[in-house]
C-alpha cells in the first residue's frame, strides 16, 4: 500500500511522518519528495531560484519523482511494505499547478497529463488542511513557493484534487495541536491497513 502526506509548507505533514518513522519500523518504508537523489538535491537548487523557469523546473520535479518511482517506491511495494510518502505526485499537480498558471493552458491537467501514463497512484492521501497564513507563518516564507497569496491558490488545486478523487482523499485538520494531528493520522493509517 502507497500511502501519501500531502499539504500546504507549514501544514505539519512533515511532523507526522517524522512521527510515524520513529514510531513503525518492519514492514515500512518512509520516503519523501524531493528525495535526496541528485535529481532532489536539482529540485532543492530551482527551488531556491527566485527566477527559475517554472515548465524547467516541473521536468525536474518529474525526473525525481521517475526515479522515486523505480528506485524507492515499486521495490518497496513488490516487497510487501507499506510506503510513507512526504509528498508525492499530488504535491507536483498542487504546486506546480500554480506556479505553471500562465505558461501553459490549464496548467494542473497539463502536470496531471505528463504523469498518468507512467506513475503509480497512492492507495490514500491523508490531506493535511491549513489555512494558507497559518501554513506561511509556521514554514516561515523562505521561499517563493511558501507565501500566503501562492499557498492559497495551491490548497485550491488541493481542494480540487480532493474532489476527483474523496475515495483516496481523507482530510485532517491540521489547525489542531501536533499531538491531535498525530494522533488523527494514525488512527487513519490504523483504519486503512486494517482494511487491506
Amino acid at each position: 500500500m502507497l500511502v501519501t502526506l500531502e499539504g500546504i509548507d507549514g501544514s505539519g505533514k512533515t511532523t507526522v511522518w517524522e512521527a510515524l518513522r520513529d514510531a513503525r519500523c518492519d514492514g515500512y518504508t518512509f520516503t519523501h519528495e524531493p528525495t535526496d537523489s541528485w535529481y532532489g538535491e536539482a529540485v532543492r537548487r530551482s527551488e531556491a531560484e527566485v527566477n527559475a523557469d517554472p515548465l524547467a523546473e516541473l521536468f525536474l520535479f518529474t525526473a525525481d519523482h521517475a526515479d522515486h518511482l523505480s528506485r524507492v517506491v515499486e521495490p518497496a511495494l513488490a516487497r510487501g511494505d507499506v510506503v510513507i510518502s512526504d509528498r508525492y505526485s499530488d504535491s507536483r499537480f498542487a504546486y506546480q499547478g500554480v506556479a505553471l498558471d500562465g505558461v501553459v493552458d490549464r496548467p494542473m491537467e497539463y502536470v496531471r497529463g505528463i504523469h498518468q501514463p507512467w506513475t503509480r497512484p497512492p492507495d490514500v492521501t491523508l490531506f493535511f488542511d491549513v489555512d494558507p497564513e497559518t501554513g506561511a507563518a509556521r514554514a516561515g516564507a523562505t521561499n517563493k513557493f511558501e507565501q500566503v497569496e501562492f499557498l492559497s491558490r495551491v490548497r485550491e488545486n488541493y481542494e480540487q484534487l480532493a474532489e476527483y478523487e474523496p475515495e483516496r482523499f481523507v482530510r485532517i485538520d491540521a489547525t489542531q495541536s501536533p499531538e491531535a494531528v498525530l494522533a488523527d493520522a494514525e488512527d487513519v493509517l490504523d483504519r486503512v491497513l486494517a482494511a487491506e
